[in-house]
């Protein structure tokens, strides 16, 4: 990871993951939705973390690639993606919508992780917002071994991406004035 090298075994706000860890899985994420694109999504080797001691940023940057490219190809919008984690198929539209749900917070996670703000144009924001609006709440299937924390209470007056962090398990003042951040988000 070029500029993160000795940092890459920080912990993130992404529960018990460094990282190293985090990098791993948004290439992953990046490389099965390309091929949920693609209509071979159900196939788990595209989903699958893989163990890099090379480059990991020269990695993630090719899968980003790979899923822009996918993600650009004529029809892609009304395709069907298979996506394992969800279990099912979704139009591709609103799978689209959620990686790019997961990638604003995962955004925000590296930033935290690394003490850097983090600065997305304000449509980003919002339309992430209205993507994670549309997360179920329900505890039965949030944790540990879910794809998101607990939804946590969202104040009235704070700024799109806090209240995206939030409704997605995310604690964002937790990382404010420590040394794991300070303040990646704007108010």
């Amino acid at each position: 990871m070029t500029r993160v090298d000795g940092r890459v075994e920080r912990g993130t706000p992404c529960a018990g993951w460094d990282l190293r860890r985090l990098v791993a899985h948004t290439t992953a994420q990046h490389h099965g939705f390309a091929a949920a694109a693609r209509g071979v999504g159900g196939d788990p080797g595209y989903w699958r973390e893989q163990e890099r001691t090379g480059a990991p940023a020269r990695a993630h940057r090719a899968a980003a690639d790979a899923v822009l490219g996918a993600f650009a190809e004529p029809g892609v919008l009304e395709r069907e993606f298979v996506l394992p984690e969800l279990v099912g198929g979704f139009r591709g539209r609103t799978a689209i919508g959620f990686h790019f749900v997961d990638y604003v917070v995962h955004a925000w996670d590296v930033a935290a992780t690394l003490g850097v703000r983090l600065h997305q144009a304000d449509e980003v924001l919002t339309a992430a917002l209205a993507v994670a609006r549309r997360v179920p709440t329900d505890p039965a299937g949030r944790g540990p071994d879910f794809a998101f924390a607990p939804a946590l209470k969202v104040a009235e007056g704070i700024g799109p991406l806090e209240a995206t962090l939030r409704l997605l398990g995310r604690q964002p003042r937790a990382w404010l004035g420590t040394s794991r951040g300070s303040g990646p988000y704007p108010r």
